[in-house]
């Protein structure tokens, strides 16, 4: 048990998802003493899930809410995550996310509603994390960063099925981190969270031999920009995140006998990102602190989404069973103000398009029909919001 959580051991904890995230999350949540409440999922109730522990299974919201103290959303599904969210709120339920892709498509919508806050353990929270020790150190970001250690913007079928066999996560999951969709939205998030820019559509992500070459390149790219930038740096083989930064002149030399360099730029690094074991983290300190327990959200303003960008060519009334993670389109960060008419990628799934599209191309709303659903009415609400924001 962990001790911090003895106080909350009649804490019942639930999780929306099945998958291979939510899988792990039970067993740690029942590992650190707390009670596993309702575990919502959209297959059959008597569905094979190969939990890890004792689960009550649910087809119902209603159910998850009313039967738990806390929740913790990790289905990856922006549009179900938005419904479920609402009801949280409307309850007065805390709730911990492993799901940037909700926080950049309707997340905002929620924040000053109630407690909603993404966990520590995926690359956001760990940034997050990482910001906060920055700034208690004094150092003065200009870089977030992730890092990418392979990138093939359309990857195949036959690889894709095989590295999700081998993995233990699902094809769509394996598409989006091949394809660089789950990258771009975990930045639009980091850019949102922490109110910096992007220094382009899609990102820098320029190659590097390591964290800190990479840190430096994207600094001094900031120093330029003159202001803070998110981004990421291609490097394989590493699963880290990292924060370029500077710090007051008079520490220099204190810096640079602690083998940090010589400045200007200083990189920190956090070399691991445990999700399923370090979001117990995020979950205790909501606990003990209430609002003051939120790591991160997407802001109440957000000013980058991730716009959908066709893998290939398309006929008119496709019909797209899968958004993020698909092998027909990809997101790219974008900045909402310049791009108000972009499609975001994490609305697709069920939409219609209504003329041909081109590989390549990046979807506007006059391209296509999305299906009515409380996310795509968040979206139009917030989109207006970060325009009129630009304004």
């Amino acid at each position: 048990m962990n001790p911090d959580l003895a106080p909350f051991t009649s804490t019942r904890v639930g999780i929306v998802g099945t998958g291979f995230m939510a899988r792990g999350v039970a067993h740690v949540i029942v590992a650190a003493g707390l009670t596993l409440g309702p575990v919502l999922t959209r297959r059959p109730e008597d569905s094979s899930f190969s939990f890890p522990v004792r689960a009550q299974f649910t087809n119902e919201v209603a159910q998850l809410v009313d039967q738990s103290d806390l929740i913790v959303e990790c289905s990856g599904d922006p549009v179900h995550a938005t419904n479920v969210v609402a009801q949280a709120m409307d309850a007065g339920i805390p709730v911990v996310t492993m799901n940037s892709e909700f926080h950049v498509t309707t997340g905002s919508w929620f924040v000053g509603k109630g407690v909603l806050t993404e966990g520590e353990g995926d690359q956001p929270g760990c940034l997050a994390a990482l910001r906060r020790e920055a700034l208690s150190l004094g150092f003065t970001p200009l870089v977030y960063g992730n890092v990418k250690g392979f990138l093939n913007h359309n990857p195949s079928r036959s690889d894709m099925e095989y590295f999700a066999g081998k993995q233990g996560t699902s094809i769509t999951q394996t598409t989006s981190f091949t394809d660089g969709t789950k990258l771009q939205i975990e930045q639009a998030f980091v850019a949102n969270a922490f109110g910096t820019d992007i220094y382009r559509p899609g990102l820098l992500g320029p190659a590097a031999e390591t964290i800190e070459e990479g840190a430096e390149t994207l600094a001094g790219v900031a120093d330029m920009h003159g202001a803070p930038i998110s981004d990421y740096i291609i490097l394989p083989g590493c699963g880290a995140v990292f924060i370029a930064a500077r710090h007051e002149n008079f520490h220099r030399p204190y810096l640079s006998y602690m083998k940090m360099g010589d400045g200007p730029y200083y990189t920190l690094t956090k070399q691991y990102h445990l999700c399923h074991l370090e979001v117990i983290k995020t979950i205790q300190e909501v606990l003990r602190f209430g609002p003051d327990g939120v790591l991160m959200d997407n802001s109440k303003t957000p000013r980058v989404s991730v716009a959908a960008i066709a893998k290939r060519d398309l006929p008119q009334d496709f019909l797209i069973e899968q958004g993020i993670g698909s092998f027909d389109f990809r997101g790219e960060a974008v900045e909402i103000a310049d791009q108000p008419d972009h499609v975001p990628v994490g609305l697709l799934k069920g939409a219609r398009l209504t003329r041909r599209i081109s590989r390549g191309q990046r979807l506007t709303m006059r391209d296509i029909e999305i299906p009515d659903s409380l996310a795509h009415d968040i979206w139009k609400k917030l989109v207006v919001k970060a325009s009129q924001q630009a304004a």
